[in-house]
């Protein structure tokens, strides 16, 4: 969170008064406010001041009840200025004609009522404890969504709840009874019936990285007659095509993006990323690779869809051991049979004593520095290649596949200058890289939101890669050698620490699954009520009143319920709107939020939707020349990268409506030209190493001011929340929200489409 409260609040000044009334007259003397007296105080500051010297003070109940009033303040102030951000009755009468709102008193009246809601969730809160899920959803909704997105969650989620206050008399009994019965998910294996015809087999691989579980899965899909290979990255899919391509068996590749169909073979495999996974296509064998990424809030719904419906009669999981418990109980509830192979690492893996200490001297040659952002990657690379005078290739999740493969071979080839690699988190989903030595850059993460601490499964993910059973140049000459050992550390001494501990921690096992309700569900639901009802304020209804099982989570429908506020003003039917909705899309950028629009529009007036019509699109940054000055420079690339991101929604759209988005080969001609461009900027890039030592000591420092955050508003051990949206049994949920980095170097922006 970059502040307490966000960047643009400031707290009424009420808010602040009663924190100064519980300070002592000595500890309000002993610490000197950082405001005149009677303005109001920097949201920066509240945390300090709200941490009373009196140890009477500091019980649990009451520092919970006292936060509970400042947020109580906060999401009053937040209210006010949602209901100014949704104009008055007569600017937007529609919209407000279809909550049952026929005037501005209405308005004004219905809002008053929302408040007295609102103060009697806090102060069951306050009051009585009741802060969860059950007892007080109002508030738990409100709470988590402040935690996760400050502010900018605050408003949207009391905006939904408003609204949803506005519904609560516009149904008969009847029909809100069909409501809930439509959002009763406890059962969504009955969501596949024809999978459920299907006797299935289901083979669990697990183990650590390097044990050779995903290789044996691929035997089993190579020796099949018709198959399905589904994994979280593009660069995977262009992995496993090119090697059965090589091998002369027919494969498709489909991506959201990309999808090339044998035209000479009747029958053919299927490579795919996990959402494209074909539901309808019956075969011998599938593989779900990484099937622990279906605890995931954000994608985890696309491996529980592809593992309840694909049509196979033997389906294979690849992944982590603690996925087990939660996919035997799965398969027992569809009653399938369950075969599980464990395996053990091929070859030895340790974690050093000793850091790189900040710099490159220590450089040895089959080396992988891992980083987290594109740019991040192409400084270190920079860096490494000015220090030691040898190359460096780069690998990461954006990169386009031909080159991607160019420079894992670069690396790979002992016998070239290329001893280093620069690569994202990319490299721990399998791609087949030799090395020797993971070397994590940081220990911390931007996860789209905040900078983050990466978690045990990440960094033994990651640092799994390190060391090989067999070079692949021994692999082709069929030569025996004894494994190569593997080595894990750090850039800096502070990081270390993290990375040794979390190889000697185990993480629990998977609890639930993600869940997504499916278009079929969302149109029936969305019949049900009034015309131009807004589409987000359908979903989330359907969030709030969805039953899933204590095996289930919903994801996050916050990302979807964004995407349709943007595109509401369009005559879209129900189904447009539920493709648009999970179009890939950064909405921090505002020119790819004009771009969805103008897509939106063009499906809505089945207008002309040549790539070169649609002049809002930045194809002028193409002839640009790359500027001198470093603001510049960034405004560059921001400029390109935005380009790309456009480009790959029109892609993605160009597939789903092929009639209107024909431009196809000319947006993958103008996709190469912009990777080519943002390529060419980034490999002239400088490493200045006390700029890059800075910027790993502010992550560590946001990454614990987020923490001390969180536990100042979920209790000292910060783990309330977590706790309640996993706890076991059925009731309606709330959504975890997470959006994508804008730097496409990692594993979550590259699978999204």
């Amino acid at each position: 969170m970059k502040s307490l409260f966000g960047t643009a609040w400031r707290p009424p000044q009420r808010a602040v008064l009663v924190p100064r009334r519980w300070l002592s007259r000595k500890t309000s003397s002993a610490r000197q406010l950082p405001a005149r007296d009677g303005e109001p105080i920097h949201p920066k500051h509240l945390l300090h001041l709200l941490k009373p010297a009196n140890p009477d003070l500091r019980r649990p109940q009451f520092v919970m009840k006292r936060n509970y009033q400042l947020f109580q303040s906060l999401a009053e102030s937040r209210f006010n200025h949602v209901i100014e951000s949704m104009g008055n009755w007569a600017e937007n009468q529609e919209e407000w004609r279809s909550f049952g709102l026929n005037s501005q008193l209405d308005l004004e009246r219905q809002a008053g009522l929302f408040k007295a809601t609102l103060a009697k969730a806090f102060e069951l809160a306050m009051t009585k404890n009741k802060i969860g899920r059950q007892d007080n959803p109002l508030f738990w909704n409100l709470r988590n969504a402040f935690i996760r997105l400050e502010s900018e969650g605050l408003a949207r989620e009391l905006q939904h709840a408003f609204q949803t206050f506005l519904m609560r008399d516009r149904f008969p009994q009847a029909v809100n009874e069909l409501h809930r019965a439509l959002a009763d998910m406890r059962h969504p294996y009955e969501w596949y019936p024809a999978t459920r015809m299907i006797q299935r087999t289901i083979h669990l691989h697990v183990g650590p990285t390097n044990s050779g579980k995903t290789y044996n899965a691929l035997k089993a899909l190579e020796n099949a007659r018709t198959g399905i290979y589904a994994g979280p990255l593009r660069l995977l899919a262009h992995e496993v095509w090119n090697r059965f391509t090589a091998k002369n068996k027919a494969c498709a590749l489909v991506t959201g993006e990309e999808m090339r169909i044998p035209s000479n073979a009747d029958t053919w495999f299927h490579s795919c990323t996990v959402e494209m996974t074909p539901l309808n296509a019956r075969v011998d064998v599938a593989v779900i690779d990484e099937i622990q990424m279906i605890e995931t809030e954000d994608r985890g719904w696309a491996w529980t869809q592809a593992f309840l419906g694909v049509q196979a009669k033997e389906v294979h999981l690849c992944g982590e051991e603690r996925a087990v418990p939660l996919i035997q109980d799965l398969c027992a509830r569809i009653g399938e049979k369950c075969v599980v192979h464990r395996y053990q690492r091929l070859n030895p893996l340790v974690v050093s004593e000793e850091s790189l200490g900040g710099g490159f001297a220590n450089l040895r040659k089959g080396d992988a520095v891992v980083a987290f952002s594109r740019v991040g990657i192409h400084q270190l690379k920079a860096g490494i290649e000015k220090q030691t005078g040898r190359r460096c290739a780069v690998v990461y999740g954006s990169l386009p596949p031909e080159t991607r493969a160019s420079q894992a071979a670069l690396f790979n080839d002992p016998n070239n200058e290329y001893d280093f690699l620069a690569a994202s988190d990319a490299i721990g989903m399998g791609l087949n890289l030799e090395i020797k030595r993971v070397i994590f850059e940081s220990a911390f993460k931007f996860d789209g939101h905040a900078f983050r601490p990466l978690k045990v499964p990440e960094i033994k993910q990651i640092g799994g890669r390190a060391g090989r059973y067999r070079t692949a140049t021994q692999e082709m000459m069929g030569v025996s050698a004894k494994p190569v050992p593997g080595e894990v550390t750090a850039f800096d001494d502070e990081d270390l620490d993290i990375i040794q501990k979390a190889f000697k921690t185990e993480p629990g096992p998977i609890p639930t699954a993600g869940l997504f309700p499916p278009p079929s569900i969302i149109e029936r639901f969305h019949s049900y009520f009034p015309p131009r009802t807004p589409m987000s304020f359908v979903l989330g209804r359907l969030r709030e009143l969805s039953r899933i099982s204590n095996r289930f989570h919903m994801c996050d429908f916050t990302t979807a319920m964004e995407i349709a506020e943007v595109i509401k003003g369009y005559n879209l039917s129900v189904s447009d709107r539920c493709i648009f909705v999970n179009v890939p899309i950064n909405l921090r950028d505002e020119k790819q939020i004009a771009a969805l629009q103008a897509f939106a529009n063009c499906v809505a007036e089945l207008g002309n939707g040549h790539l070169l019509d649609f002049g809002l699109i930045d194809l002028e940054v193409l002839d640009a020349v790359r500027p001198e000055g470093r603001p510049e420079q960034a405004n560059y690339l921001r400029r390109l990268e935005s380009l790309h991101q456009i480009i790959t929604m029109y892609l993605w759209l160009s597939y789903r409506y092929q009639g209107v988005f024909q431009s196809q080969a000319l947006a993958f001609k103008v996709k190469e030209m912009v990777e080519a461009k943002i390529t060419e900027h980034l490999e002239k890039l400088n490493f200045v190493p006390e700029l890059q030592r800075v910027k790993r000591q502010r992550m560590r420092k946001a990454a614990a001011r987020i923490k001390e955050q969180e536990a100042f508003w979920l209790g000292e051990n910060g783990e309330e929340a977590g706790a309640e949206q996993g706890e076991a049994g059925e009731g309606e949920q709330g959504a975890r929200v997470l959006e994508p980095d804008d730097e496409p170097a990692g594993q979550l922006v590259d699978a999204r489409a």
